[in-house]
Order: structure tokens, then sequence, then C-alpha cells
């Protein structure tokens, strides 16, 4: 095990122990006091390395003797490295099968007695990438503000996601989802651990952006993960529509898997170094565009048990309070490339056949200057703003607990004339998962290397109301607060909360949506990026 040191007769803390000392059932760990004052513990281990035999195996409980010094961030779990030009970098990291380690930020002066709100974080990435080590998903703020906050690594890739005829024999009848149940068991040793660390294990909610909002989907929708959560905040995506694939499906992609690699057996691609696994796997982010296998999500009947629908009326879904949320800019439509009002109705036309009179009724444009705000509009009902309007609705249908919407809308005051590889800061708006370093306080690393932003008042200020919101849902179930006053959605009042320029309260346009719903338009990637960049 990676930096430990064993300690002869430790049974306990004692009050001459450092305030970072703490006794977890895995074994005592230390962390270290940052200059803010906040306690952090960083890199700990919650299952044991996914290495050798544990490759393509659900994560195991592990344990240590002696103390093990969490002073740092741990490796990533093996992926393609990022261009170092692009929004989403923030410094070279580590990367290796070796990976499931969580990080901790505790407020200033808390104890086992603090009983704090708990905010987890997991990252997207597309199911192929993504760190718990990166700067913008940083938890020293968040603490700062008065909660716990927690991040771990999970598999992601061929690695975190494949199944196989093999493994389901070796695995009881089910296989794939490794990602998923790291996830799992990373909630279930903070759900045992938490209240060590300052937190209050009845007062967690777990969060993501992207394709980690998709993982919080999967954990309402999975029973191994029932009762590790009291709500769930989904950033740039709410799905519980998209089911995973059925196992014998994902089962034929293991089996391509193996003959790609030219291995005999599971045993064999057991010893098969990860790179080359890296090296057949489908990739469209970060400068990448390798055409290869492709993995996801599987019906397996352990962790996913069925399609969504069919959990949704078994009543087998976490009864949870839910955010949904999307930023205003990034869903895209061919209607944004529009220049004129002619070339707008006729994009229209081509979009929506012999509804296009019915759309322009909805969505008229009496000059070529409204075409952009209108064309953004109609893409975002077409896509974010119906997306999480089913999960309200399918919430309110099937579940108890409220669900609360919210658009971001603020675009990032970028410096003038800065350039970066995956945006054209001119036109990029409100892009998909910019409202994360609004809701976590971290916007300051995307000028660690070069200045990239230039932040103002009002930045700074949404970000503290934003990250309080997320507060108080997680201390209470419901992000109200005194800065943000935010009603539940309902079919009589669909509402939602516009984090922009300003704050406001806004209410759906039911037709509009109903046209969206019966003339559903082709999806496009978010912001109309290209789908060689990171969507994380």
């Amino acid at each position: 095990m990676l930096l430990v040191l064993l300690v002869a007769g430790v049974g306990g803390c004692r009050r001459s122990d450092p305030p970072t000392l703490i006794q977890t059932d895995s074994g005592m760990v230390n962390g270290r006091v940052l200059d803010s004052g906040v306690k952090a513990w960083l890199g700990v281990p919650f299952a044991k390395p996914p290495v050798r035999e544990l490759r393509w195996k659900e994560a195991q409980p592990i344990t240590w003797k002696g103390v093990y010094n969490a002073d740092r961030k741990m490796p990533e779990c093996i992926q393609v490295l990022r261009p170092h030009n692009i929004n989403h970098y923030f410094g070279e990291e580590a990367t290796s099968e070796d990976c499931l380690y969580m990080n901790i930020w505790s407020p200033a002066g808390s104890d086992a007695n603090a009983r704090l709100p708990v905010i987890v974080f997991i990252y997207g990435g597309g199911g192929t990438l993504g760190s718990s080590g990166m700067a913008n998903y940083d938890g020293e703020q968040v603490a700062k503000r008065g909660a716990v906050f927690v991040n771990f690594n999970y598999r992601v890739g061929v690695l975190g996601f494949m199944a196989h005829p093999e493994l389901t024999k070796e695995q009881g009848g089910h296989s794939g989802n490794y990602g998923y149940l790291d996830q799992s068991a990373a909630l279930k040793w903070i759900q045992r651990n938490i209240a060590a660390f300052g937190g209050d294990p009845a007062k967690v909610i777990i969060s993501g952006q992207s394709a980690g909002a998709g993982s919080v989907a999967q954990q309402i929708f999975s029973p191994r993960s029932r009762g590790l959560f009291r709500g769930a905040a989904m950033f740039s995506a709410c799905n519980y529509t998209t089911s995973n694939t059925p196992l014998a499906e994902a089962e034929a992609t293991g089996l391509e898997i193996q003959k790609q690699l030219e291995a005999a057996s599971l045993d064999d691609m057991r010893q098969i170094p990860a790179d080359r696994i890296l090296a057949i796997q489908n990739e469209f982010q970060v400068g990448r565009a390798v055409t290869g296998v492709r993995t996801s999500g599987v019906i397996d009947g352990y962790f996913m048990p069925d399609t969504k629908e069919a959990i949704l009326k078994a009543g087998g879904a976490s009864d949870v309070p839910i955010i949904a949320s999307f930023t205003h800019d990034e869903a895209n439509s061919p209607l944004k490339a529009a220049k004129t009002v002619a070339e707008y109705k006729a994009a229209a036309k081509e979009l929506f056949k012999d509804a296009a009179e019915e759309f322009l009724t909805l969505y008229p444009v009496a000059s070529d200057a409204e075409i952009p705000a209108v064309a953004q509009e109609a893409a975002n009902d077409g896509a974010g703003l119906f997306n999480s309007c089913a999960c309200a609705s399918l919430q309110a249908q099937y579940h108890k607990s409220p669900a609360f919407l919210t658009v971001f809308s603020r675009k990032h005051p970028y410096v003038p004339g800065v350039k970066i590889a995956d945006q054209d800061t001119a036109t990029i708006g409100a892009y998909h998962t910019s409202e994360v370093p609004y809701y976590f306080g971290t916007q300051d690393a995307y000028n660690l290397f070069r200045p990239t932003r230039n932040w103002t008042p009002w930045d700074r200020e949404l970000s503290q109301k934003m990250t309080a919101v997320l507060v108080a849902f997680a201390r209470t179930g419901n992000p109200t607060t005194a800065g943000v006053q935010w009603p539940a959605w309902s079919a009589q009042a669909e509402r939602y909360v516009n984090f922009g320029d300003t704050i406001a309260l806004e209410t759906v346009n039911r037709a509009r949506l109903d046209f969206m719903a019966k003339h559903r338009p082709a999806p496009m990637s978010p912001g109309g990026a290209p789908r060689r960049f990171q969507r994380d």
C-alpha cells in the first residue's frame, strides 16, 4: 500500500494527536490542515487496488495497519491524458489502474460532533476519462462555506464498464458496471466513516456533471445504493429515461474486446498491460479522435436490475429530492447557423417538415438580429429544459420527493483575446459544465497557469450563493436559502431558477415543450463542440 506509515501501538486518537488523525473502519488515517484552516484528507483508499486478479471485479474492502498518510491526491484511473491548451487542463496527473482513492475536505474547527452536511461529487468525462484530482473539483472552498466535501475516483472506459461471458459466469450471473460499483463502494465507505470527519451520514447528497450526472442517476436507480444519500444534484444533464445496454449485447462487446486484444481467455486479458487496453477503446475527447470499442453501463441484474422505466414502475428507485440543471448555451441546433430570417425558416422546414409553421408560431423571429436568442431558446427547449422537465415529471409521477430545476446562463468573463483550443471564447456562452466552478468556488483554477478569466465581484457573489443552495440542499433536502427562493417544480407551476447575470425565477413555456415532445430533434454535441473535444 502506498504512503503507509506503520506506527506501533496506535489504538485510537488521543488528546495530543493532530486534529486530522481519524479512525476509520479501514484503519487510521491522517490528513493535513491547509493554510485556510480547512482540514483535508487527500488520497484515502476506499477499496483495494483493482489490479491483477481484481481487474474487472467489484471493488473489494480494504484495511491497513498503522496510520495512512493522506496528504496528497492519488493517480486518476487510467485514461488518455489532456492537451495543455484546452479549457479543462489543470496540470499533468499521474494515471494508474491503482486509482480507487477519495479526497475529503472538512471545515476548520469541525470534529466528530459537528454533524455537518456532506456534498459528494462524481466527475464526468463521457465515461472514458475524469479525475477527482482536477483543480476545478477541489473541495476547499465548499468546506470554507460550511459543508464536508468528498470526491473520489472510479474506473472508466473498458476497464470500468466491460461485460464478458466469462466474467458473468465468474461473478454469479452479472458483469460490467465496475465504475458504477466503485461509486457505490465509495458511498458506502462515506456512510460508515464520514461522521469521524465532521459529516452527518444522514445529510449526504450526491452530485455530478455530464456523465457524472448520469452516474448520479445510475445510483438513484440502483438497489445497491439505496439509503446512501438523501438528495441528488445533476448538473449539465438529467436523464431518467435512457437505459443501460442489455447484458447479452454488452457481453458481445466484451468478446470483441478479447478478439482485438488477441487474448485466449479472461485470465490472458487480465495479464495485458492497461495501456494496450486503452489503445483499442473509442475516444472522442481531449484532442483524441480514435475509432474503437465503446463500453457503457449494463442492465446486469445486479447493480442495474432492469430498464429505468421498469424500475420506476416497480418503485425500485431511491425516492430522494433532486436538482436537475442544464447550461443555457450547451444545446445545439441547425437553427443557430441561420443568419437571415429566410435561412431560419428554411432550417425550421428541414427540421420539422409539416410542423414547421407551428414551430415558427411558437418561435417567431421578425428580424435577423432576433435569430441567435430565439434559436438558442428552441435548442434549449428541445434538450436541457426538456430533459429536466421530463425528470421532474417522472419524479412527481413515481416519487413523493420534489424536483428543483435550474438553468445556468452566466457566461464566463474571458480575458480578451485568450486562445483556448476547444472553445471559441467569443461565441461559447454558458457552455456544458460551466456551472461547476460556481457551485464549488473553484473559479481561480482556470487561471492556474495563464490568465483565462477576469472574474468579477458578481461572479464571486454568484458562486457564494450557488454553493449555499447546495449546502442547504444537503442540510434540509431543500435548496432554498435567504438569497435564493427556489420553489419545487410542479405540473401546475413549472418554475425554475436561472443563475445568470442576475438570479431570476422563470416559468416553463409548456406549449413549446409539448411541441418538442411531439417533434424530438436529433441529438447533437453540447454547445456544437466537435466531438473530438471533452464533455466533462
